[in-house]
């Protein structure tokens, strides 16, 4: 059959480092080895670590830090080769060929993709940045249906850094629950949040049909040990740990030895603090080229993450766009249609000061050359039509 590419890891794998400035990834200046471990007394502990098969589901230790993480038990969990793989593993366990499933966009669009592919019938709720990129809980109560199997949504969102209200929460809890659908919670992007110290919410405990989806790539920037993990109800879980066990067996010994350092209270609060301290700066230059280049751009300021969804008034396709910058600016950024919306790019900020001032300034040049070629379109104007390639025939 065919199968539908994840576009956005496509992208960013066709140019495999090829572009001098990457404004392309979700998170910002990682971790080193030497900096999580700083102050900790455990290197003959790591050095003794055995290089054998870990526990499938992860080791305990670390499951017990998870639950903690998002006021779970440990048994409810299973530790997994990075978020990529629990997406992947919950759409395996719960989606039927011809099932309904429902997204949002802008949306990071793994689950989307991995549905498609499954079979299913993919709906998208859009929101619009006119409306703040609130999600449009009426259109998703009218999308929701006794046929619906699964709502999948990131909070915090990527690419838009949106963070859903408590009363969102309920009401989207309240439509999957009158429906009997799960609810899949990709919530990598908890402790990003930018105006805040407080942590975004989990879905968990909300409702018995959701499963939440973590990793220690986001906040914690570590996206190199490839950790990641779902908390699940127990109906859920024998499934989810079956395709676990095919998919990868499970996560590293070493990875995981590292993860129980990273998600212990203290350096929990240390990395998170870290990251924010990074993307708060950062967050600032980013709007200081949004407003200086208004006649080219602009966005709607994002409450968490190390992203921005930035609009640019050209009438153009944001796939054309994204190469643009690539071919003649030497920049990779995201381009909107990897995230259901056009007349955007998806711009990472987490960087050093002159890497990300160099790169602004070479996307601001490329757009100002497009602009001359193609004209602009006036802020506020309708982007481009948005296009969702059809489910590939099975």
């Amino acid at each position: 059959m065919d199968y539908a590419p994840f576009e956005l890891l496509e992208w960013q794998s066709l140019d495999d480092g090829a572009a001098q400035y990457s404004l392309a990834d979700s998170g910002c200046r990682p971790v080193t080895v030497r900096e999580l471990l700083d102050g900790e007394d455990v290197l003959d502990h790591l050095l003794d670590t055995p290089l054998h098969y870990p526990p499938e589901r992860g080791q305990e230790r670390l499951r017990e830090l998870i639950a903690e993480h998002h006021c779970g038990q440990p048994d409810d969990v299973i530790v997994t080769v990075g978020a990529a793989e629990a997406n992947s593993i919950a759409i395996d366990a719960l989606v039927r060929p011809g099932d309904h499933v429902v997204t949002f966009a802008p949306g990071y669009r793994q689950v989307w993709g991995c549905a498609v592919n499954a079979g299913a019938r993919v709906e998208e709720i859009h929101s619009t940045a006119a409306a703040g990129w609130r999600p449009d809980l009426e259109a998703l109560r009218a999308a929701v249906g006794p046929g619906t199997r699964l709502i999948a949504l990131t909070n915090p969102n990527n690419p838009t850094g949106t963070i859903l209200t408590e009363q969102e929460m309920d009401e989207i809890v309240a439509i999957a629950a009158e429906a009997g659908a799960w609810i899949l919670a990709d919530e990598v992007h908890r402790g990003t949040e930018l105006l805040t110290d407080a942590v975004t919410s989990s879905f968990w405990g909300r409702y018995e049909r959701v499963i939440c989806v973590g990793s220690l790539s986001k906040a914690f920037g570590m996206p190199g040990l490839r950790v990641g993990w779902l908390v699940a109800p127990r109906e859920a879980l024998t499934d989810l740990w079956r395709r676990h066990e095919y998919a990868t067996v499970s996560t590293g010994s070493v990875s995981m030895a590292l993860a129980e350092i990273a998600l212990t209270e203290r350096n929990r609060t240390r990395l998170t603090h870290r990251y924010r301290n990074l993307i708060r700066e950062s967050r600032t230059w980013l709007d200081d080229w949004v407003t200086a280049h208004g006649d080219l751009v602009s966005y709607v300021p994002p409450p968490a993450t190390a992203l921005g969804f930035v609009a640019y008034h050209l009438d153009l396709p944001s796939r054309q766009v994204a190469e643009t910058l690539r071919a003649r600016g030497d920049v990779l950024v995201g381009a909107g249609a990897h995230f259901g919306t056009e007349g955007h790019l998806r711009i990472a900020h987490g960087h050093d000061p002159a890497y990300l001032a160099a790169a602004l300034d070479r996307t601001a040049s490329v757009l100002k050359e497009l602009a001359a070629v193609h004209g602009q379109r006036p802020a506020g104007a309708p982007a481009p039509a948005r296009h969702t390639p059809p489910a590939p025939t099975q």
